[in-house]
């Protein structure tokens, strides 16, 4: 079963923005080279939103995805950015 997980990275100020227009092409870059990765999009919406569609293999590659995301500097630069995101279980080739 396949893991999706869809929705809005928020950011609260000018500050927060730069901060996600600086890191955000390397963490594409590197998340869509992960093993199990089969979709990765994140795309500004407005202002200072993000939205973000991701798709993993498995729960596996998800939870590793999720692991390295925390380790990284995206992870850290990012970490007082407000996210709302829904994670489900879906059949990949219905998603």
């Amino acid at each position: 079963m396949a893991i999706q997980l869809i929705g809005k990275l928020i950011c609260a100020s000018e500050e927060q923005a730069a901060i996600v227009r600086e890191y955000l092409p390397e963490h594409v870059r590197l998340t869509r080279a992960e093993p199990g990765c089969l979709q990765f999009e994140v795309t500004h919406a407005g202002a200072m939103t993000w939205t973000v569609d991701e798709l993993f293999a498995d729960r596996a590659a998800f939870e590793a995805h999720q692991a390295r995301t925390r380790a990284s500097a995206w992870g850290e630069r990012t970490l007082g950015i407000a996210r709302e995101y829904e994670i489900r279980d879906t059949l990949a080739g219905a998603a």
